[in-house]
């Protein structure tokens, strides 16, 4: 609840659902030349048209200045080299530049939100310790329960007035009835914010609050961490509360630049290899794609497409003959970028290719998990933490990994669960609720299992009825689940996760280091490190 209080509104999402339930790879995908990374039709112009990058002579450090951000990791002089080729940032396009400067001046903007969000928070949790009730039922009487829905009229003349954004957004023409749950969902949002910021103002104006600088800037070394930035009712803010609160979003911030910083590289050095060989071989580098790449890609098959349908079909929309030739080009372009990369990869052996991008450190958190769901040793030496949504299809195929683990690994790792309930699956948040009721009974793991077989009908009638099926006592379980019981629990679970930075199911934390990982071989790697890790 408590990003009621967040300066900025929820984006109003269009379909895509599933890739905020996909945690994204902190690494750049397999690196192509460019002339590979057309559309199958021939690319407008020649690549070796290009001039060819030389080395540069003398080398001299080309390292930006300074972000007011706080957050950029040094650059060296020399980014990478390839083939005797020395890249420096000062090759990086301007494209690249905009976009880093871009995420660096979101953190500086953070961080001046986020002071303002910590003077809000605790004035709300002592107006909710004054009325002697939780902050959620705090801000579900003066917020939630004052908006006023909005109705399908407004969200079709909201829609109407954005339909060019949407449809630019969706990248498709879009009708209303498709986006309408989305729309209304999202003017609700605004409504709250509106009323959320209204109840803010009225809150700072019955207390002693004040802010003492213009604006929140990094701490210049350790000792500035204790500089004051506010007080309120005679309680300190300091630049490293700030800052603290800060790290995941400088941590995903560092991983972004990285990650864009790192694929201009891989291309460039592609670029400059697939050029050699063309020139080493007499021919452009487009006929030296089309003969290593575009001429061996296998044909894909009506059978073939059909079993791709067969073994999807939950996943496609639509019958097999009217996707049937969309499948046929998927399967080929598949086909065509895993030639590209044996290609890429035959090409980099003996280049000599080296990247010394420095690569971001992951933080390390301290997770409140007293109290939660959990298996295994409470004493174990390593403890892995997973934020989950039941509606999450990507958390329900991450389940047989984690139960794998533990069961592998038995004491020697502690597993710990806590709620994530997306904004976009209307189920989740009751079906957590649920399995804290299951849990109250003694029976949370196999009423999660459950969830998780049956994600498409997580109504609340079918809540109970799984109640049922595992013999649970309904009588007890309906009234928890009626009365909101568990509701404070899981908002809490949510705000400990968004302290964190977590803003996608499953999200995994090994010792308090998020993971990427979320298959059985890359979590049990994780898993591995930690232990062999120094105590």
């Amino acid at each position: 609840m408590r990003t009621l209080f967040y300066s900025t509104i929820v984006a109003l999402a269009l379909g895509g659902t599933a890739a905020a339930q996909t945690a994204r790879s902190n690494r750049a995908a397999t690196p192509r030349p460019a002339a590979a990374r057309q559309t199958p039709t021939p690319p407008p112009t020649d690549p070796t048209e290009r001039p060819m990058p030389q080395p540069p002579a003398p080398i001299r450090s080309n390292a930006p200045a300074a972000h007011p951000c706080g957050c950029e990791l040094p650059l060296p002089a020399v980014v990478a080299q390839a083939a005797g080729v020395r890249f420096t940032p000062a090759d990086f396009s301007e494209e690249t530049r905009q976009r880093v400067a871009q995420l660096h001046d979101e953190v500086a903007d953070a961080r001046k939100n986020e002071l303002n969000l910590q003077i809000n928070s605790i004035l709300l949790d002592a107006e909710a310790k004054k009325r002697g009730v939780s902050t959620s039922k705090l801000l579900e009487d003066e917020v939630v329960a004052k908006t006023v829905n909005p109705t399908e009229a407004d969200a079709q003349g909201y829609f109407e007035q954005n339909r060019a954004r949407i449809e630019a957004q969706a990248g498709r023409p879009v009708q209303f009835a498709e986006v309408k749950e989305n729309v209304i969902n999202f003017l609700r949002h605004e409504r709250q914010q509106a009323l959320a910021k209204q109840f803010a103002e009225r809150l700072r104006a019955a207390s002693n609050v004040k802010v003492l600088v213009a604006e929140a800037t990094p701490p210049a070394n350790a000792a500035e961490r204790a500089r004051v930035l506010a007080t309120v009712n005679g309680r300190n803010i300091t630049s490293g509360d700030v800052e603290d609160s800060l790290r995941p979003k400088i941590f995903a911030t560092q991983e972004q630049v990285y990650a864009l910083r790192r694929r201009e590289l891989e291309m460039k050095i592609n670029d400059l290899l697939l050029e050699r060989e063309a020139q080493k071989r007499g021919v452009t580098a487009r006929a030296l794609l089309e003969a290593e790449v575009n001429s061996k890609v296998p044909v894909v098959t009506e059978t073939q497409a059909q079993s791709f349908y067969n073994e999807n079909k939950a996943r496609i929309n639509g019958e097999f003959a009217q996707v049937k030739y969309q499948i046929i080009e998927y399967l080929q372009q598949e086909e065509r970028e895993k030639l590209t990369a044996a290609f890429v990869e035959r090409l980099r052996q003996g280049a000599g290719v080296q990247l010394f991008l420095p690569e971001p450190e992951p933080p390390t958190f301290r997770i409140a998990t007293d109290g939660q769901p959990s298996k295994g040793n409470p004493n174990a030496s390593v403890t892995l933490v997973e934020f989950t949504d039941f509606e999450c299809p990507s958390c329900a195929q991450s389940h047989p990994a984690v139960e794998r683990l533990m069961a592998e690994y038995g004491d020697r790792v502690r597993f710990v669960v806590l709620d994530f309930p997306l904004e976009q699956h209307a189920n989740a948040r009751k079906a957590a609720e649920a399995a804290e009721a299951a849990r109250e009974q003694g029976k949370y793991w196999e009423y999660v299992a459950l969830l998780f077989r049956n994600q498409s009908a997580l109504g609340v009638d079918k809540l109970k009825e799984y109640a049922s099926t595992l013999g649970l006592d309904r009588a007890r379980f309906d009234a928890a689940l009626d009365s909101g019981k568990f509701a404070d629990a899981v908002a809490r679970d949510q705000l400990e996760g968004r302290r964190l930075g977590v803003n996608s199911t499953p999200s995994f934390f090994v010792n308090g280091r998020r993971t990427s990982e979320r298959t059985y071989e890359g979590l049990k790697a994780a898993v591995e490190a930690a232990l062999k890790a120094p105590k």
